[in-house]
């Protein structure tokens, strides 16, 4: 797997008090899985991927709940070692500490939430 990242030197692309087109924030590499944060901070994460067809991302586990949001195209997913297909339109939880996969059998594009529960204060 080749994996590209935007390197932050430039504004994430989202304008306040607009609509903006997700999938158009990140561009497919040709063999590679390119990604793009749009925004980071000791909550989680909220980054748009492209996938080229036949990448991935190999099994792991995160300390965060990750929404994974199709935006055009298909995923297999595997979470927990079970396998889910997801296509545009279509969002996946992943828990926390629990191992997941993400393969390509055709090019796509997913926006991944990653957010860290707080404790709750009483």
């Amino acid at each position: 797997m080749n994996e590209t990242k935007d390197d932050g030197a430039t504004p994430p692309g989202i304008a306040a008090a607009q609509a903006t087109q997700l999938a158009a924030l990140v561009s497919y590499g040709e063999g590679a899985v390119v990604s793009r944060t749009l925004a980071k901070g000791s909550a989680g994460t909220l980054t748009v991927f492209a996938f080229d067809r036949d990448q991935g991302l190999s099994e792991h586990s995160a300390p965060f709940d990750a929404w994974v949001q199709v935006l055009e195209g298909s995923a297999l997913l595997t979470v927990g070692g079970e396998p889910i297909a997801a296509n545009a339109g279509e969002i996946v939880l992943m828990p926390a500490n629990v191992p997941h996969a993400v393969s390509a059998d055709e090019r796509f594009k997913m926006l991944l939430v990653m957010f860290k529960h707080q404790p709750a204060t009483r």
